[in-house]
């Protein structure tokens, strides 16, 4: 179910010059503005909390998720460039599981590794606030590169339907209307960062069973929507 080609070559597209800049920018800007805090404020757990939650979980890692997520698939569609590929020997769902691994292992390394570095500048990991966002950007990096990974299958604008969803859905409705929050990635990944912090400061809309059953279902039904718009591909390629 893993194709080292088709990882080179995923890898390639998406840690191309251009697109590096763009996944490293956020990371920079992010830990940049945790040091600014931790000079001027000193280190306080509400302050880490939000700016882990404001700026990393809710901004930072869909954004990244939206690059690497589209950026995995949507570019060969538009170009023409998928038909070479699905004329290689290799399994469709081969290809999917393939570029779905590249896209998470790409969105959790620009997001979660950075968010870490933040929150132990930040406060030192106090009340472990630090991990607990680390792990919902882990968590959230998958179904969000499955979702993105599936816009990118399906449409030619993924990323604008992407960052759609990651800043307007999530970020503007998740925070006024309450029950758009049950709908939010965000706000499952929450619900498992609040299990490993254990405290008040970490807190979600939906509960843990909920969150991760969800996650699960999220990520598995995009997954195999993508394998099965690909195989549709093929077949009006071969006609």
């Amino acid at each position: 179910m893993y194709d080292p080609t088709v990882a080179r070559l995923t890898y390639r597209a998406l840690l191309g010059r251009r697109r590096a800049l763009i996944l490293g920018a956020l990371p920079l800007l992010l830990i940049a503005i945790s040091v600014a805090v931790r000079v001027l404020a000193g280190a306080d757990d509400q302050t880490a909390a939000d700016v882990l939650g404001g700026l990393a979980l809710a901004t930072m890692v869909p954004i990244i998720g939206v690059i690497a997520g589209t950026g995995a698939m949507g570019p060969e569609i538009d170009d023409g460039s998928v038909v070479y590929l699905l004329s290689k020997p290799i399994k469709r769902p081969t290809i999917i599981y393939t570029k779905l691994i590249v896209a998470i292992a790409v969105t959790m390394v620009f997001s979660a590794v950075p968010t870490l570095i933040a929150g132990f500048v930040l406060n030192g990991n106090g009340q472990q606030i630090a991990v607990a966002y680390t792990v919902a950007a882990l968590v959230a990096s998958i179904a969000y590169a499955a979702l993105f990974l599936l816009l990118g299958t399906v449409s030619r604008h993924a990323v604008v339907f992407g960052l759609v969803y990651a800043l307007v859905w999530e970020a503007l409705f998740g925070s006024l209307v309450p029950g758009a929050r049950t709908l939010s990635v965000q706000q499952w990944s929450l619900a498992v960062a609040q299990k490993v912090s254990g405290g008040d400061l970490v807190t979600s809309d939906v509960g843990l069973t909920t969150a991760t059953i969800l996650l699960v279902v999220v990520t598995v039904l995009a997954t195999w929507y993508a394998g099965q718009k690909l195989r549709t591909l093929t077949l009006a390629g071969e006609e």
